[in-house]
């Protein structure tokens, strides 16, 4: 029983950390698979993939090396100095990703919830900023909340698309965009994801008691990922063209659900929104703190404050210039990643593992910060 609770919680937390502003909403949805039509029946099929064989991969070499954060991680992929500056640009590109993250929760706000973009950019930051100074542990178990209720009603809006006569628009629908733009988009997707994933997944695999939990835990994890995939795109198909007008196209679709179910679904996707948000914070904060010699608080405020204009811009501008973009460099990551041979570079050694509780949880944000590197 025990070892099954670990496996559901690096599935959940898997699935929780992908599923961020972009996929709640439906936004990567539409702009990675959907807009290209019924290929994305296969594309999607090739992100699942990467979703399994890469995730898992990623956590059991976070096991074997024993990582305390994704620097380690790369340093063991590039070489101890180009290591440290594919990290330094990995903690850049999370900052701005957060960007997307609070523009997407602003957007929220606007479009179902009747209040002002500004109001729901602030009270995301405020609320974020307070559970971040109390600690982290709770949003792990959030995501064992949020993630399985995610998954229903996910299976709700497929069920309810099912009923409508558009529905074979997911399978018959052509898009005037070429195939190896749609093959191309899937892994950009992929390597996307898992790039900015590892912040959460690395410190989570090298937490866990064995590498069986480890891999079933990314196979659940990965094939569920690929399942809402799949339940996104065919509802968001059955919508289109007229769809894509809107910022958060999920809560759109979800108004067929009756106003109650609705207004769950919409806060469900702000909890998503909020809770990969909050992690992304702590994370980027903790790896600051070896670079910098400020207070946590003030880096807590200085990458708020720097997301909050950066979210100016809108969500559905930022998700469609800066994820494709930070896909072109994750893309490099992850060919190292999948030419790595595991058991050859990093064979296994008996003496590191065995000990450890299998707990997962993070630091204290206020600990005292390591020597810079």
């Amino acid at each position: 029983m025990k070892n099954i609770f670990r496996v559901l919680q690096i599935s959940f937390t898997y699935i929780g950390t992908v599923v961020g502003a972009g996929f709640a909403t439906g936004q990567e949805i539409l702009q990675f698979f959907t807009q290209y039509g019924r290929n994305a029946l296969f594309t999607i099929l090739i992100a699942t993939a990467l979703f399994v064989w890469l995730g898992t991969k990623l956590m059991l070499l976070s096991y074997r090396i024993q990582a305390r954060s994704y620097e380690d991680v790369n340093r063991s992929l590039f070489g101890e100095k180009a290591g440290g500056y594919v990290s330094l640009f990995t903690l850049v590109v999370i900052i701005c990703v957060n960007s997307v993250m609070l523009a997407g929760a602003g957007s929220v706000f606007s479009e179902h919830l009747n209040m002002h973009y500004q109001t729901g950019l602030l009270i995301t930051i405020l609320g974020s900023y307070i559970i971040i100074n109390r600690g982290m542990n709770a949003i792990l178990n959030l995501n064992s909340l949020v993630v399985p209720t995610m998954l229903v009603f996910t299976c709700f809006i497929l069920w309810d698309t099912l009923q409508l006569p558009t529905t074979t628009l997911a399978f018959t629908y052509v898009s005037d965009k070429p195939l190896y733009g749609a093959i191309s988009s899937s892994f950009l997707y992929g390597a996307f994801n898992l790039a900015m994933a590892q912040a959460v997944l690395v410190p989570m695999g090298a937490s866990m008691p064995s590498e069986k939990v480890i891999r079933a835990g990314g196979w659940i994890g990965g094939i569920l990922i690929g399942g809402m995939l799949y339940a996104g795109h065919i509802a968001l198909s059955a919508h289109m063209p007229g769809i894509i007008q809107f910022d958060i196209p999920m809560g759109q679709i979800a108004y067929g659900l009756g106003m109650a179910i609705q207004l769950i679904y919409i806060l469900l996707i702000f909890s998503e929104i909020f809770t990969t948000f909050i992690a992304d914070i702590y994370g980027v904060t903790l790896q600051l703190k070896e670079r910098v010699i400020f207070h946590p608080k003030l880096i807590i405020i200085s990458i708020m404050l720097f997301c909050y204009l950066m979210s100016q811009f809108g969500f559905k501008s930022l998700i469609s210039i800066l994820y494709p973009l930070f896909g072109l460099f994750s893309i490099a990551w992850l060919v190292l990643l999948m030419r790595i041979n595991l058991d050859d570079k990093f064979p296994i050694d008996p003496n590191k593992h065995g000990k450890n509780n299998g707990s997962f949880s993070f630091k204290s944000i206020h600990a005292r910060p390591k020597q810079s590197r």
